[in-house]
């Protein structure tokens, strides 16, 4: 194993699967952009939610905090893609708080203010475990954790999509970046011998694989039905 890892043929493609990743991820991050050129022009929220941002900030403060040396080795591309997945989440929050209504406003910052206080709450008390080990253990079961469940909210739009029979709600080039990101990580981490990253990227994997299955059975099936006449003889 130690030979692997100093190899450096296996070290180069390590270091590729996690670019790679890491690109695939921007294209995660912009993807929102278009939803907040809307509320910017029309000064309003509307009816999006702010707990996505909520929820993907922390994910992204939880996965950099495990990336750092003083919790896991030779991680820094973990540490970089959710370094700018934080300043993306931050940027989109703080956002929605300056055009979210006075009540929402005040819950969105308060949820913020929780997030951190959490994060704060892990490094501290991660920091006063002394055995790098169950340092790594701890922290790295978070990230397991916080990955799932993160990975897990695609199940909604996949229950949606068979329910509705359209992918209306599933953008395709969202899904792709979801799948190729988790599939560049899955083989970072394979080749990194670090199941704290390679086993939530694995379920993302899978259900990235789902979504495009999805996508393109539902997708070929809209095409195929807007090909039938749109008047239809009831005799």
């Amino acid at each position: 194993m130690s030979d692997s890892v100093h190899n450096p043929v296996w070290t180069s493609c390590k270091d590729a699967a996690g670019i790679a990743g890491n690109i695939f991820a921007f294209g995660l991050f912009v993807s929102p952009i278009p939803t907040y050129r809307r509320i910017i022009r029309n000064r309003s929220t509307e009816q999006f939610s702010g707990l996505p941002y909520i929820y993907a900030l922390m994910n992204c403060l939880i996965c950099m905090w495990y990336g750092m040396p003083l919790v896991s080795a030779d991680n820094l591309l973990v540490v970089t893609v959710n370094s700018f997945g934080t300043v993306f989440q931050l940027a989109y929050i703080i956002l929605f708080i300056i055009y979210a209504e006075r009540k929402i406003k005040v819950s969105m910052l308060a949820s913020l203010l929780v997030v951190l206080g959490l994060f704060t709450i892990i490094v501290v008390g991660s920091l006063q475990i002394h055995d790098q080990m169950i340092r790594w253990i701890s922290v790295g079961s978070l990230t397991v954790v916080s990955l799932i469940s993160m990975f897990a909210s695609p199940l909604f739009i996949i229950n949606l999509v068979i329910r509705t029979k359209s992918v209306e709600f599933m953008p395709f080039y969202l899904s792709l970046s979801t799948f190729l990101m988790s599939t560049s990580f899955l083989l970072y981490g394979v080749l990194n011998f670090d199941a704290f990253i390679y086993v939530p990227n694995g379920i993302g994997t899978i259900l990235g694989i789902i979504q495009l299955m999805l996508y393109f059975h539902y997708k070929k099936k809209s095409i195929q039905e807007s090909k039938e006449p749109l008047l239809v003889s009831h005799a």
